[in-house]
């Protein structure tokens, strides 16, 4: 190299300098991407189906053991994975206008529960119904249905359009009072007193926050707390559990309602929480090298599901 002229040994040294950095960058990033952040993952054991959603997915897989396919009213779960998998094993969902044309099949109710309409329509139509209705929901519509038989007037908290609401109006013939939130019923004119219950996937601190403040308005308000202790005893178990962790991957169905609401529980005691309803939607750039990772989900979220999270996380 001495030999050459003075400018071009200056050019090749500065080209290697330049080639030695852009390697080191992409070994940088290739590591990265190959096990090199070597995070602690670990699982919530106790995240996962509850036993309503057990109970309509293993009835689900039986009969279409036997019989190769089945319809199911509406997504048998709020988790696109899950509805997916079993479409593939030959599930077919179909709406309530599909449902009102079918004749003479067996059909699923899942673990929401469904209005009395439904019933009558399948007597009508031949369709044998094989109920997987959660026993939690069908306790709670006969109890709705017992106080719009004695006259009280209703109000139900829950989400708009939810089919576990649909099926507690339906044991009033329509003429319960859904709210999201308190806000809807500011400027309403209510009776001065009246029933109050729950869809069972909703926050308990919330819903007696919403008795408490009607309660302070003057109005005399029957509570009734009708949420499933499986699914509200995840709110403190998960305030525990996010906190062991540098980073939080949350998974669920983005139409879960009680999904939104866990979510909103790990983030409140664990900013660093990332929402995800597929494993496409991780990427390395969320963590850094040796975070502690905790993943947990739903009740609506499929176990498999977490542990391919755990599998993609590893790897990086």
């Amino acid at each position: 190299m001495g030999l050459l002229p003075k400018h071009l040994r200056d050019n090749i040294v500065n080209v290697t300098i330049s080639l030695v950095k852009t390697l080191q960058s992409i070994m940088s990033t290739f590591g990265k991407n190959k096990g090199m952040l070597n995070l602690s993952v670990t699982i919530d054991q106790e995240s996962g189906f509850c036993f309503g959603v057990v109970y309509a997915i293993e009835m689900a897989e039986e009969i279409l053991e036997e019989q190769g396919y089945l319809y199911c009213l509406g997504d048998i779960v709020h988790n696109d994975e899950e509805v997916e998998r079993l479409k593939l094993k030959g599930l077919r969902i179909i709406n309530h206008d599909e449902f009102k044309e079918l004749k003479n099949e067996r059909v699923l109710i899942r673990a929401h529960g469904e209005p009395p309409a439904t019933y009558q329509i399948a007597l009508e139509n031949n369709i044998i119904l094989m109920d997987a209705s959660c026993p939690v929901v069908l306790k709670l519509q006969n109890r709705v249905k017992n106080s719009f038989d004695d006259q009280e007037k209703i109000y139900i908290y829950g989400k708009h359009g939810h089919a576990e609401v649909i099926g507690l109006q339906g044991q009033t013939n329509g003429d319960a009072v859904v709210f999201q939130d308190l806000k809807e019923l500011d400027g309403v004119d209510l009776p001065s007193s009246f029933t109050l219950y729950s869809q069972t996937t909703k926050s308990t601190d919330k819903f007696y926050a919403i008795k408490d403040e009607l309660i302070s308005r003057g109005y005399k308000v029957k509570a009734n707390d009708t949420i499933c202790r499986q699914v509200s005893n995840r709110d403190n178990e998960l305030k525990v559990f996010v906190k062991n962790y540098d980073k939080i991957v949350f998974v669920s169905g983005r139409k879960s309602s009680n999904g939104k609401i866990l979510y909103d529980v790990c983030r409140q005691n664990n900013v660093n929480t990332y929402f995800v309803s597929s494993p496409e939607e991780i990427s390395p750039t969320m963590f850094e090298a040796k975070d502690r990772v905790g993943i947990c989900g739903a009740t609506s979220t499929p176990m498999w599901l977490m542990e391919k999270v755990k599998s993609i996380l590893i790897a990086y």
